[in-house]
């Protein structure tokens, strides 16, 4: 028996993926440059997607005006993929990667919706009397500016113009990170604005986490959660120098800030990502969880592949870790493709970047022979859900997959 860290409860909490969905966001591709020679085929693997998505949940479509929108349904039209449940929104974007630079939708408590219960550190939240702006101008605001509050970790907090969606009351919440382009490209000025505008889309008050009176760098794909309190991440993505986010943070700081902000009272440090990622170390390539007390992470079989030795290592520091009343963890293994190089550049080709979705589950695959075995195991660890494979073999060249380019938002 482990025992779990013993952190104060948050009013809100960060949901599991395979909770009930709202809906799905997705930004329709537009950055040649993120797919150099290789642009052609990537419209066409997000009508597949959407496609599929659009069976089982709204789809949230953003695209840069009106028409990429005209190109964006011509595209998906022809693939049969076009319906009621295909909601466009037209703004601007550098790159697609919603996963990273939109905001992570929680659930509260109705007294913390309200913005009335405490926060921060020692401090109590105060609203700021500002409303967001009309529909036709998103993530404008008007009023008081925003004020960061307590000490250490406070929160700078934009009360929404909408508190209602489709004339029901909502506990949603949007936590809008500091986005910077995982702290290595310099063009992310759109990107970092597009968590507040889902977060006024979807009716969601908006929190924006801060440190010592910073905003907070943080990336969806750099955590996972079981919806019960646990979060992974990894020591090489949060606590490097290399892409470092917040030089300031410490371990500690952003255990706090996971404690405060997405409910986290546990939280398990793995150590390195895989090969060729460029977000260095995001664990949605590594580990994710597929139930509250069970994780599905890749193995390497070639002990002279770089990947190997970095994934023994978390497969050990899994089996001494512990969830969030101290049980330990049941781990089910996923292979790794074979590599995926391109220009002589190896990618992050991975099983485990996968998105749970209502009633589905989509599963990068690479035309390698363990396609058939991750599409197995993930059967069976989802028995009651689709599993479909979607090849990702152009896709990854961009760098990111399945996982990468989605952000779902709760119910």
């Amino acid at each position: 028996m482990k025992r779990a860290a013993n952190r104060s409860p948050s009013p809100c909490h960060m949901q599991a993926e395979w909770e009930p969905h709202a809906a799905t966001w997705l930004a329709w591709p537009h950055f040649k440059d993120d797919w150099p020679g290789k642009f052609e085929p990537i419209p066409w693997v997000y009508a597949e997607i959407i496609r599929h998505l659009a069976r089982h949940e709204r789809v949230e479509l953003v695209v840069n005006d009106a028409e990429a929108e005209r190109r964006a349904q011509k595209v998906l039209d022809r693939v049969n993929a076009l319906s009621d449940n295909v909601c466009f929104h037209r703004w601007p974007t550098n790159r697609v990667w919603t996963r990273d630079s939109g905001c992570t939708f929680v659930n509260c408590s109705e007294t913390e919706a309200d913005g009335s219960s405490a926060g921060g550190k020692g401090s109590k939240r105060s609203r700021t009397g500002l409303t967001s702006a009309p529909r036709g101008v998103p993530g404008k605001t008007t009023g008081a500016k925003a004020r960061s509050v307590g000490a250490t970790y406070g929160t700078t907090e934009v009360v929404p113009f909408h508190k209602t969606v489709d004339g029901k009351s909502s506990n949603l919440a949007a936590i809008s990170w500091r986005f910077n382009g995982w702290a290595k490209y310099s063009d992310y000025q759109h990107d970092e604005k597009l968590g507040a505008r889902m977060a006024e889309a979807a009716g969601a008050r908006i929190v924006q986490p801060t440190f010592k009176n910073e905003r907070v760098v943080l990336e969806g794909g750099s955590i996972d959660v079981n919806g019960r309190g646990t979060l992974l991440t990894t020591e090489e993505c949060l606590l490097s120098k290399v892409q470092q986010r917040n030089p300031t943070m410490t371990r500690k700081d952003y255990e706090q800030v996971f404690a405060e902000y997405l409910g986290i009272s546990n939280v398990i440090w793995l150590g390195s990502g895989i090969a060729g990622d460029d977000t260095h170390g995001h664990v949605d390539d590594i580990t994710r969880f597929v139930a509250p007390g069970t994780v599905a992470s890749v193995v390497e079989a070639n002990p002279d592949h770089p990947n190997y030795e970095p994934l023994r290592e978390n497969l050990r520091r899994l089996r001494a870790a512990g969830d969030e009343n101290g049980n330990e963890l049941a781990i089910v293994e996923l292979p790794m493709p074979a590599p995926v190089i391109f220009e002589g550049r190896r990618l992050p080709a991975s099983y485990a970047n996968f998105y749970i979705a209502n009633g589905l589950v989509l599963v990068p695959v690479f035309n390698d022979a363990n396609d058939r075995i991750a599409l197995d195991v993930l059967a069976d660890v989802f028995p009651d859900r689709e599993v479909v494979g979607i090849y990702s073999g152009d896709l990854i060249w961009g760098f990111g997959a399945l996982h990468c380019m989605t952000q779902q938002q709760p119910e």
